[in-house]
């Protein structure tokens, strides 16, 4: 059977949303997971052989490449289908935290807040005391993996602010699945590139980056330990950027 570059109408509309995996044959690693509807499936594939993509090349389009340059197949498994979109970004979710190597950039939505934890972090999530905002502060919600790290890069780099609007934030906080860890004063903001911060793998364009230090004891004992407010924390909500507060001119 000749290899599938795309669906027929008729299937299409029988499919609705779907949830796939992209699996490197090579080694029978799922490398990315998607969700969408009609062809979505064979975009990336498609995406990542045209000349005109050759300043989007990241790690997803790199394997996709490299599996192409020497004769083989990408390998495509719809993991569930027709489904309504909600339903699609609750799979996706589900499916990115059971493959945590997958290269996709972003968790799933909803994944930070209601991702895995143990019952331990079940227990302090829910029964944890609210913050109570004394400050103008801008929330970052980072992906738990990325803490074990550094929690002061996993926070301060790469994201879509408004360079304006975060520049005017007290402090920055780091949540991990609705819980604050961390609390930052950004004292300078730039542009997200290797050239401003040499700690970055590649240039993120039309992001930003703080240069900060970790806030004083006090600050951090109003903070840390603290479930964000309820008010920020809507379910399926997937930008990782809030505030408390609104753009001064």
């Amino acid at each position: 059977m000749n290899e599938i570059s795309e669906f027929p109408i008729e299937v299409i509309n029988e499919i609705k949303y779907y949830v796939y995996r992209l699996i490197d044959p090579r080694n029978g690693e799922t490398f990315y997971v998607g969700k969408g509807k009609g062809n979505r499936v064979f975009q990336h594939i498609k995406c990542a052989i045209a000349e005109d993509e050759l300043d989007e090349i990241n790690e997803k389009y790199q394997t996709i490449r490299q599996i192409v340059s020497i004769g083989l197949n990408v390998i495509h498994v719809i993991h569930r289908h027709g489904m309504d979109e909600q339903t699609s970004l609750e799979v996706e979710a589900a499916i990115i935290d059971a493959y945590p190597n997958a290269t996709n950039i972003a968790g799933g939505t909803g994944s930070n807040d209601y991702g895995p934890m143990n019952a331990k972090e079940i227990v302090e999530k829910y029964a944890s005391q609210e913050a109570e905002f004394k400050h103008k502060v801008l929330m970052i919600v980072i992906n738990k993996s990325n803490t074990q790290k550094s929690m002061y890069n996993a926070t301060r780099f790469a994201w879509k602010v408004d360079k304006e609007k975060a520049e005017q934030a007290e402090y920055v906080l780091a949540v991990v699945q609705g819980m604050i860890r961390g609390v930052f004063i950004a004292n300078n903001w730039k542009d997200a590139s290797i050239n401003n911060f040499p700690e970055m793998n590649e240039d993120c364009p039309d992001r930003y980056a703080f240069v900060g230090v970790e806030a004083n004891q006090s600050i951090k004992e109003l903070y840390v330990g603290k479930r964000v407010p309820t008010e920020y924390r809507k379910k399926g909500a997937s930008n990782p950027i809030k505030y408390n507060y609104k753009k001064t001119a």
